[in-house]
């Protein structure tokens, strides 16, 4: 879509979570996400679609970036020692000077957990009767529980993730079809198969669709200003990390070993073999810093019969495949962890609990790639392959879905073309899921 002479991509799935808690004053909306997944363009959308409805005209609407050195040094804000901005009483007389009081005031501030005390001043705003409170966060430490109880709950999450497979789908051939100049190029516009080839090499970072021209600069923008600036200002920065050659080194570690078992102590030998020594205490803080920057994400194993959680050797998921792929590059991508990371990531989208399946069954140690489960009780069984044509490989990959007793839905999720059913089993394709085609 275009926003004055910019083309964007629309969020709607986002623009309707906005909407659905838009006026409910009592409650401050915080977006969160990894840095660059979208969070700023989203609320220009969202403002944007107050004012054509009518809802607020921009003497109503006060937007604030935390990141915007000229407007916080507009606003007195300064940096203390440790980075963080200050004066959280100079932002509120700044925010009250520029309110309509006739008039409800939608207040947007960006990035707030740069301001130090920041739920002190998002309570303020929260407590007037003529202020509907947005807010975005690039990590997740700032829920932690003395942050959430100082807010006293009065707060929803809007969990954001970079582009999904469908999302990118729609805007891919907008962008590129100016430099379509070959018959695979082409292709690589109008097949799910040949945009599915650019999403796992150029990310669903939405600035990079604008760099289609130039792989390089994709690369270059994903490795500089996605991924160094998450990682020095969430991990290093919050844990004063002086060696950040260890903390690259198990970034790409757990980047390598998407969708398999994790043991810390296992990532200390390895590293330890290959010429690294790393304390597992480290590695575990390591990995809570790229979690709650939601760089990676961590889905527990889960006793299907048992209806339990297990304590060990979760899995972890990047937050966006191109990002994996500039890191550790196109050699031996692994298409199958691949595919079962962006199925992993299309779950949390749609708002489903994700967790690895575990059971026993006569005498055998069963995994089933994701149970899914929904508030109220919903429960569904995902298995994920490339492809199931030879009838070993589908009896296979059938197998675990098959072992589990109750009757809650199943699927087998691949890049055939095609669906059916094996006793109650839905054999989707995976493109036509992601596109929301088969629900």
């Amino acid at each position: 879509m275009l926003q004055g002479t910019e083309k964007i991509v629309g969020r709607p799935q986002y623009i309707e979570q906005l909407k659905k808690w838009q006026s409910q004053t009592d409650l401050i909306k915080i977006v969160t996400g990894v840095r660059r997944c979208g969070k700023s363009k989203l609320f220009s959308l969202y403002q944007f679609d107050l004012v054509v409805h009518k809802i607020a005209d921009d003497s109503q609407i006060i937007n604030i970036n935390l990141e915007d050195l000229m407007q916080t040094q507009k606003i007195g804000l300064e940096y203390d020692q440790e980075n963080f901005l200050t004066s959280y009483d100079k932002l509120l007389d700044y925010i009250i000077k520029h309110l309509n009081p006739q008039k409800m005031n939608y207040v947007f501030i960006d990035e707030v957990q740069l301001l130090r005390n920041w739920q002190i001043a998002a309570n303020t705003l929260r407590l007037q009767n003529n202020i509907d409170l947005y807010l975005t966060g690039s990590n997740a430490y700032m829920f932690s529980s003395d942050l959430a109880n100082q807010l006293g709950g009065r707060y929803v999450e809007i969990k954001m993730q970079p582009l999904s497979f469908k999302e990118y789908f729609g805007a891919y051939p907008d962008f590129a079809q100016h430099f379509a100049f070959t018959k695979k190029d082409i292709l690589g516009l109008t097949t799910a198969m040949g945009i599915y080839s650019h999403y796992i090499r150029e990310s669903g970072f939405p600035q990079t669709l604008r760099l289609v021209y130039d792989k390089q600069l994709i690369s270059d923008y994903l490795l500089d200003t996605v991924y160094l600036n998450t990682i020095q200002k969430d991990v290093v920065k919050r844990f004063n990390i002086a060696d950040t050659n260890k903390l690259d080194a198990v970034v790409k570690y757990l980047f390598d070993n998407i969708g398999c078992e994790t043991s810390v102590r296992n990532i200390a030998k390895c590293l330890e073999a290959s010429g690294r020594k790393i304390s597992v205490p480290t590695i575990d803080t390591y990995i809570q810093g790229l979690v709650d920057s939601f760089l990676l994400y961590k889905c527990e194993r889960y006793d299907i019969k048992g209806k339990q959680y297990l304590d060990s050797n979760a899995k972890y998921y990047v937050a966006d495949i191109g990002l994996r792929t500039a890191l550790l590059g196109i050699k031996d991508m692994d298409a199958g962890h691949i595919l079962e990371n962006i199925v992993y990531l299309e779950l949390i989208r749609r708002g489903y609990e994700v967790s690895v399946g575990k059971l026993v069954k006569s005498g055998k140690n069963i995994e089933v790639d994701f149970v899914a489960r929904k508030s109220g009780g919903l429960v569904e069984y995902y298995q994920v392959a490339l492809n199931i044509l030879e009838p070993q490989i589908l009896q296979r990959e059938l197998a675990p879905l098959e072992a589990i007793d109750d009757n809650y839905p199943k699927f087998l999720l691949s890049m055939d073309y095609g669906s059916g059913e094996n006793n109650g089993i839905k054999r989707l394709n995976v493109f036509g899921w992601l596109l929301g085609q088969e629900l």
